[in-house]
């Protein structure tokens, strides 16, 4: 995943994970992260966005609109 605010790739072993969102890296699966599936793609977010948008992500909002 590409992050949004520089459009760069991070370096990410196997099992990091990437805030789609911030860009946030996590190395394995963090349990407080919300994963969201959006057009067939699963999309992981940082506990930090998750608190941030929760109304939005409880509304099944896709992610373009928060």
């Amino acid at each position: 995943m590409v992050d949004q605010r520089t459009h760069e790739q991070p370096e990410l072993s196997a099992e990091s994970m990437v805030c789609a969102r911030c860009g946030a890296v996590a190395e394995g699966a963090p349990p407080t992260w919300t994963c969201s599936v959006e057009n067939g793609e699963r999309r992981y977010f940082c506990d930090g966005c998750a608190r941030e948008n929760i109304r939005a992500i409880e509304g099944r909002l896709d992610s373009t609109w928060w």
